[in-house]
């Protein structure tokens, strides 16, 4: 059973509950009084309101257009994906995010940063009660604290890499003095530094696997931490986000933490993630938990994070928000060795579409060069086989505003349309299919980052080859029309020995990291952390502008990487906040 379902009932029990103007502090209302809540029979009521966080349905908003697996925070803003839906004004707080619009008056970004830290306040909540109860009243006392305080810095560096300059309350800081918390008096190595350490130091009273799917054990700990740690290498200037600095200490720290991280493997077949069938399983390290058909209304504790982003047309009737950009379709092509084009963007688009001028029929041409075959596990193309369809392959008609947008869709992250576990009540074809929020290959992608970065990449050449292994040995989508067939020139290759300098390196192992996590949720916040958003972002703009014609006044800001401080909440804190380098001030 998913830990998911286990908490349904919890999470509805606190549907009453609410953020009161400090944005902190989730009071119960009705029946939950104080006597009751802050007993131990409440602990198990508050670690799983804490842990229902994740799920993103708080508070009144929807993770629809506030996705907890954040494709628009960290795709969309990105060389990765455009918003899609009907139109550029379709969502246009999100339209805004992808033309670096977005300033501190964005509703989408004030109610991010108040959900966030209302996931912050419901682990507070727990760990205030925790630590007040014995082991006698709570066995799992030691271990619930840790849960909590992992979940809690979760959260947390989700907002320093949102926003950087965050305010930090704890379970020991009084509701009385929230108001006067800055949020500048802990920089972004301060912020990391702790949440790293809180991670480390709960791994210790955590078990290394738990009796229940979805809850925090000690390799979801050691292996978060090393993703932190390695943000934290990356020392930036505060005055202008620049990477300065990489820190060598703390990348062999990350190394030492992955190396901890016991037990686990990768799918045998890339396109196995998108089944249910292999939750929680061999490459699942963090997973958040989605069901269906558990009972509960709406047809289960389905991903909303992705209610939009269903294909349209006959097969699914979805809303077409978050497709694959066609930069990043072109980076997947490869040479006759099978290894990644790395200048790709000189190259005409691949499989680009367009009418045909006798017979005004829509063609797709440009589709001989060699491609890796991740391309169509993770993008729907028009004319390609789509999962399990045998009726029709993904068409020209599946797509919204296909003039905005193009034709494209996303295939990752959604279930097969006869699959048992999807759900067409009240929603567009949503599923329990989870979030890999971290998985297997992450920590293979890290552990290589590090090394090369350490000069030692001969040690990250075998890990990035088992990842290019898995796509090699993985199956390959075939021809709607002649399953006998490929439905393109598939070629993936291994990188050799010759010519693996550190510089080489270094750029195979941020490609892999794109290709193999491409629409992931994380794309943008690796260029931040890399210290390249300004040379990717300015390269992908002026590629994509004869594309997409609302980039033709857009550019990429330096020295906005972070979202802005919203203004409700520098209003909130009576002036107290300071705004982030690269907007102006309050």
């Amino acid at each position: 059973m998913k830990f998911s379902k286990i908490i349904i009932s919890t999470a509805c029990a606190f549907a009453m509950m609410s953020c009161n103007e400090s944005f902190l502090e989730n009071v119960p209302q009705g029946t939950l009084n104080d006597g009751v809540m802050n007993s131990p029979e409440s602990v198990d009521l508050l670690v799983n309101s804490a842990y229902a966080s994740l799920y993103g349905f708080l508070e009144g908003y929807h993770p629809n257009t506030l996705p907890t697996n954040n494709w628009s925070y960290g795709e969309v803003r990105s060389d990765n994906a455009y918003k899609g839906g009907g139109g550029t004004g379709d969502v246009y707080d999100i339209h805004l995010m992808e033309t670096f619009d977005n300033t501190s008056e964005t509703g989408n970004l004030d109610q991010k940063w108040f959900l966030l830290y209302c996931s912050v306040s419901r682990c507070n909540s727990a760990l205030r009660v925790l630590n007040n109860v014995t082991e006698e009243e709570v066995p799992a006392k030691k271990a619930r604290i840790a849960e909590m305080k992992v979940l809690r810095s979760h959260f947390y560096f989700e907002l320093v890499r949102f926003f950087n300059k965050i305010p930090y309350q704890d379970e020991n800081l009084p509701t009385t003095e929230y108001i006067n918390v800055r949020n500048d008096e802990f920089t972004r190595d301060q912020h990391l530094s702790r949440i790293a350490a809180e991670m480390i130091e709960a791994s210790a009273d955590l078990p290394t696997r738990q009796d229940e799917k979805g809850r925090i054990n000690k390799n979801i700990a050691l292996a978060y931490a090393a993703k932190v740690k390695l943000y934290q290498a990356y020392e930036q200037d505060p005055a202008t986000n620049k990477v300065i600095n990489i820190n060598k200490s703390l990348l062999n720290e990350v190394i030492s933490l992955i190396d901890q991280v016991q037990g686990y493997g990768l799918l045998p077949d890339f396109q196995d993630l998108d089944l249910v069938e292999s939750d929680n399983g061999i490459e699942s390290v963090f997973d958040i938990q989605y069901s269906t058909n558990d009972g509960t209304a709406d047809a289960g504790r389905v991903n909303w994070s992705m209610q939009l982003c269903q294909p349209t047309g006959p097969v699914y009737g979805g809303d077409c928000f978050f497709l694959p950009s066609q930069d990043l379709i072109n980076a997947y092509q490869t040479d006759e060795n099978g290894l990644p084009v790395f200048d790709y963007q000189s190259r005409p688009d691949y499989a680009s579409i367009s009418e045909d001028a006798t017979t005004h029929q829509l063609v797709v041409s440009n589709t001989t060069p060699n491609v890796d075959p991740r391309l169509d596990f993770v993008v729907g193309r028009p004319g390609i086989t789509w999962k399990n369809q045998k009726d029709t392959p993904y068409g020209f008609d599946w797509a919204r505003d296909p003039g905005a947008y193009g034709y494209n869709g996303v295939k990752r992250f959604i279930l097969d349309r006869n699959d048992p576990n999807i759900s067409f009540v009240g929603c567009h074809g949503l599923s329990g299919l989870n979030w890999h929020y971290i998985r297997y290959a992450d920590l293979l992608l890290w552990k290589a980052e590090a090394l090369i970065e350490l000069g030692r990449q001969d040690e990250a050449l075998p890990l990035i080859n088992r990842i290019r292994q898995r796509a090699m040995d993985s199956k390959y989508v075939k021809d709607f029309n002649d399953p006998s067939k490929d439905a393109a020139n598939y070629k993936i290759g291994l990188y050799t020995n010759q010519g693996w300098t550190q510089e080489y390196a270094r750029q195979a192992l941020r490609t892999e990291t794109r290709l193999e996590k491409a629409m992931e949720g994380e794309r943008y916040f690796d260029l931040v952390r890399w210290g390249i958003t300004e040379e990717v972002m300015t390269k992908y703009l002026q590629a994509e502008k004869d594309n997409r014609p609302y980039y033709q006044n857009t550019t990429f800001k330096p020295g906005r990487e972070y979202f802005a401080i919203p203004v409700a909440q520098y209003n909130f804190s009576y002036g107290r906040y300071t705004q982030n380098p690269g907007y102006p001030s309050f």
